[in-house]
């Protein structure tokens, strides 16, 4: 018996106690501040590094561990704990990070230690996440020496690129894994949080070619900006009709024109524009659908007409996923962040993840759970998580596949 976070009682029976006395604070410590050193910037195709820290400690616990390049240098990994022949859980995370930036108080890539916290590129956004999924897995494959045994195996699963544009998770999920999943946490920086959905994400680009022409007569020419205030004007009416129809969930679908290059000169009427635009998506919407749509939005409302034409392109597409309150993935991960000592919620999340791509092309219920803090350190110079938190986090995911793969 002990106390929990927030002072009730919980109970853990004798063998997760033998199997959570494997986890403590240092180790997923000392892993994660390798992972942070291990510098794996995107862009910058430097994965490798930070995967081969992964892979000595995935080995080095007698798991079983394939690497597959998806591309030169950026091998996506997958470490498998041996148990039944059951359906397993899968833990995923990526290995890339974005680049450090300025603003930093010391070397983003040597992790440092202060008032309980690790510091370094990575640390939050996910290398503290990843670390705790393997210390967690460790601690699982002592569970036979106290009388549990598992019914299926559990799986890390680590892909390149999550932070562009998902080229590990798309070949991921292409291979099809040759074993059946109960389900996947993403291991994520939620602050412990339950996430059973996330919306999705796409970027849209528009190409729009007018005529270039003497400013002094503009009608001569047919201006791209003027077409492309007009695209501008569809996106904003679509953006607001989207809010009126929010879920209590995720929300909406929005849209976010990000960047506009075009014209050639002051004087000259402009003969192109670029629009990059972000469509965060809801777990039922298809991006190249949309994007059609607005093609014949943009149509329907004579823009491409009398010498001016529009291409629309999706260069990127993340699927949103949501996993009902209900499934015993969200439970049982529930139960086990409480009785690991933390106070948790479920909710939902306005972020993607490749979570997305493995709800929606393999069929596997999915959540995102992980330690750190998304809004306030992913991203940021001085990037920290609470250790704690991953000491924490490994728990919760060791007794979640205990109770899980039961």
């Amino acid at each position: 018996m002990r106390r929990a976070a927030g002072g009730g009682e919980v109970s853990l029976s004798e063998a997760e106690a033998g199997v959570l006395s494997h986890i403590n604070a240092d180790t997923v410590a000392m892993l994660t501040a390798s992972l942070v050193e291990a510098s794996s910037e995107n862009p910058g195709g430097t994965e490798a590094a930070a995967v081969d820290v992964l892979e000595k400690a995935c080995r080095s616990a007698g798991f079983s561990v394939t690497t597959r390049e998806v591309a030169p240098g950026r091998p996506n990994l997958v470490a498998t704990m041996a148990a039944g022949d059951g359906p397993g859980l899968m833990l995923l995370g990526h290995s890339d990070v974005v680049p450090a930036g300025p603003g930093w108080s010391a070397d983003p890539y040597r992790a440092r230690y202060a008032d309980g916290r690790l510091y370094g590129r990575g640390a939050t956004d996910m290398k503290g996440g990843l670390a705790a999924a393997v210390v967690a897995m460790q601690a699982l494959s002592h569970a036979a020496a106290y009388g549990a045994e598992l019914t299926g195996p559990v799986q890390l699963v680590c892909t390149v690129d999550e932070e562009e544009h998902g080229i590990g998770v798309r070949d991921f999920v292409a291979q099809q894994p040759d074993h059946e999943f109960a389900g996947c946490i993403v291991a994520e920086p939620t602050e412990l949080e339950v996430v059973r959905g996330c919306r999705g994400a796409s970027y849209i680009e528009i190409d729009i070619t007018g005529h270039a022409a003497h400013s002094g007569r503009p009608a001569d020419g047919r201006s791209a900006i003027n077409a492309a205030a007009s695209i501008i004007d569809l996106i904003r009416f679509d953006h607001e009709q989207l809010a009126m129809t929010a879920d209590d969930l995720l929300g909406s679908g929005t849209w976010n024109v990000g960047t506009i290059a075009g014209g050639q000169g002051i004087s000259v009427v402009a003969p192109t524009c670029n629009l990059g635009i972000d469509r965060r998506l809801m777990p039922d919407e298809d991006a190249h659908r949309i994007a059609a749509e607005l093609r014949q939005a943009i149509s329907q409302d004579g823009i491409d007409t009398d010498g001016v034409s529009v291409d629309v392109r999706v260069t990127m597409e993340m699927p949103g996923f949501a996993t009902d309150e209900s499934h015993p993935l969200v439970s049982t991960t529930v139960g086990a962040i409480t009785d690991a000592g933390a106070t948790t919620s479920v909710g939902g999340w306005s972020a993607a993840c490749d979570g997305g791509f493995v709800s929606r092309d393999l069929g596997i219920p999915s959540i995102v759970c992980g330690p750190g803090e998304i809004h306030s350190q992913a991203h940021q110079p001085d990037e920290s998580v609470a250790i704690a938190d991953l000491e924490t986090a490994a728990r919760a995911y060791a007794l979640t596949a205990l109770r899980l793969l039961s």
